[in-house]
């Protein structure tokens, strides 16, 4: 990726940009996570996602050590250039937990209630 494309995007001031990963079969929203220049730049270079850790200030190639990967199909940037959409032909699950998606668990839906028993 050219630095002529990075003046698209709108990096925040720790020099990251939030990636919303999705499925590229099912639509469904896999993940939320971090990239900085130099993990999207890898991640272009390699097909898979790269992220930013932001707990560990380093960079995650998701699926390195679980072999979870996430070949990467197509990346989009948002109408503000301040967030990505990343879709993928996953590898397994994405989230660590074991879960298919990041976003199994349900806080509100329209009729049903939250799983969360303190809201």
């Amino acid at each position: 990726m050219s630095e002529q494309l990075f003046g698209y995007l709108e990096w925040d001031e720790r020099g990251l940009i939030p990636a919303i990963v999705q499925d590229a079969k099912t639509g469904e929203v896999l993940m939320l996570a971090y990239m900085s220049r130099e993990s999207l730049r890898r991640s272009l270079e390699m097909g898979e996602t790269v992220f930013w850790s932001r707990s560990r200030q380093e960079l995650w190639h998701k699926g390195e050590t679980s072999g979870h990967t996430q070949r990467i199909t197509e990346i989009r940037y948002d109408c503000d250039g301040d967030a990505l959409l990343v879709v993928v032909e996953p590898a397994g699950p994405a989230c660590h937990t074991g879960e298919h998606s990041c976003f199994y668990r349900t806080l509100y839906a329209e009729g049903g209630g939250s799983e969360t028993s303190d809201l």
